[in-house]
């Protein structure tokens, strides 16, 4: 049966929202196939990794087995089939999910595989937003064929530049992906979800009423919890719902800007471009422990996070081509207890050993009386290279002193 779309005039603009699936876990698949179609777990520390027996076949750890704080990072769909989701602590997923396989997180492989999808989409589409490592905005309206109409179906040329994108992206990585295309950047990150996974959904704006109207307001980008329960306590479950209450009504309950912004939301108007290029504000490292920690009993322990930390994060300002004024801290405590310093220094850094000098001297400035549950550190103030011209090195008699490192 034709769908109202296909008698209509491709919009002016085209914008897809690309999303791969179970990222994580399917990069975790390549290497160990035989879990395909099993319920696997991505989180926790490096000691679950997969044992190689004498036999050749591989002993892995199960969600059953795991005692720690730690958090699910993503999981296969057959485990979100039983409830395991990211986010969720690994305890309670393992009373889900007793038998799934537990695997540990390979930031440095998921990264290597983010950037193999993106090359491959920027061959075929090269105006891309990206919107983190496993997400981007792609702006189609001017890729060739994409308005060509294939037979009798005037959306077959982007049926065809979509396909093209997601076999590019099969072929460069072995993984699949999904697919968003509609006038925007809001209704499509909404359709990418509407067929995972390995889908493609092409929806045009007249048909909002029938596909996005029906759904819970959750599924607009934009509208969380907090928002959504509010809804809720006003008799608004849908978007359908929402677009139908009064524009006024709306900013009268949530103010001028975000009233306003959910009457466009849920009509499906979105005039955002595809912004292919953004300067990050800040970089930061953080870490949560498997228990918590005291900054007298388990100094050498914290001492060692908080030095590698730094590290990580001096390697990420130099891969990324970025020095930072502002150097800054975070710490989780007992009780969920979060606390911040920052400290702003007269040059910009990225060195390791500049870096730990300020964040240890941010530590000064905190009582560590408590036990701790999370460390971060943090860079902000960015600028590149030679942007701030003359501008002498950190000069080392106004540095904290050495002193501070030993916090730990």
């Amino acid at each position: 049966m034709a769908r109202p779309s296909d008698s209509a005039a491709l919009p002016d603009r085209l914008i897809a929202h690309l999303d791969m699936d179970a990222f994580y876990a399917s990069v975790e698949l390549l290497r160990y196939p035989e879990l395909k179609g099993q319920a696997v777990v991505i989180g926790g520390r490096r000691a679950h990794e997969p044992k190689t027996l004498a036999d050749g076949t591989r002993q892995y750890a199960r969600l059953r087995d795991y005692t720690g704080r730690g958090v699910v990072t993503t999981s296969t769909y057959a485990a979100r089939d039983l409830g395991v989701f990211s986010a969720m602590g690994l305890m309670k997923a393992a009373l889900r999910a007793p038998d799934a396989v537990l695997l540990p997180t390979d930031f440095d492989a998921y990264r290597k595989y983010s950037r193999l999808f993106k090359a491959a989409v920027a061959e075929i589409a090269p105006v891309i937003e990206d919107r983190g490592i496993d997400e981007i905005y792609i702006d189609l309206s001017e890729v060739a064929g994409i308005r060509e109409p294939v037979g009798h179906d005037p959306l077959g040329g982007v049926r065809a530049v979509a396909r093209d994108i997601k076999n590019s992206v099969q072929r460069a990585t072995g993984l699949s992906c999904s697919i968003g295309i509609t006038p925007n950047k809001l209704l499509s990150k909404i359709a990418s979800e509407l067929d995972k996974p390995d889908g493609i959904t092409i929806l045009m704006a007249e048909e909002i009423q029938a596909r996005i109207w029906p759904l819970g307001v959750r599924k607009i980008n934009g509208i969380g919890p907090k928002a959504a329960a509010k809804l809720q306590g006003l008799g608004i479950e849908t978007v359908g719902q929402l677009a139908a209450a009064e524009p006024a009504w709306l900013v009268q309950q949530f103010g001028k800007s975000y009233g306003g912004w959910l009457h466009e939301a849920a009509h499906g108007r979105d005039a955002r471009p595809v912004v292919t290029h953004s300067e990050p504000v800040s970089i930061s490292r953080e870490t949560t422990f498997e228990r918590d920690l005291h900054a007298v009993h388990d100094r050498a322990e914290l001492s060692a996070i908080f030095s590698r930390l730094c590290e990580q994060l001096a390697s990420d300002l130099l891969r990324k081509g970025y020095l930072g004024r502002t150097v800054g801290i975070k710490l989780r405590f007992e009780g969920f207890v979060t606390v911040t310093r920052d400290l702003t220094l007269d040059a910009p850094i990225a060195d390791f050993a500049a870096l730990r000098q300020a964040a240890g001297s941010c530590l000064k400035r905190v009582d560590l009386s408590k036990r701790l549950r999370l460390i971060g550190v943090r860079v902000g103030s960015l600028s590149r290279p030679g942007e701030a011209a003359g501008a002498a090195p950190a000069r080392r008699n106004n540095e904290p002193r050495l002193e501070s490192l030993e916090l730990f």
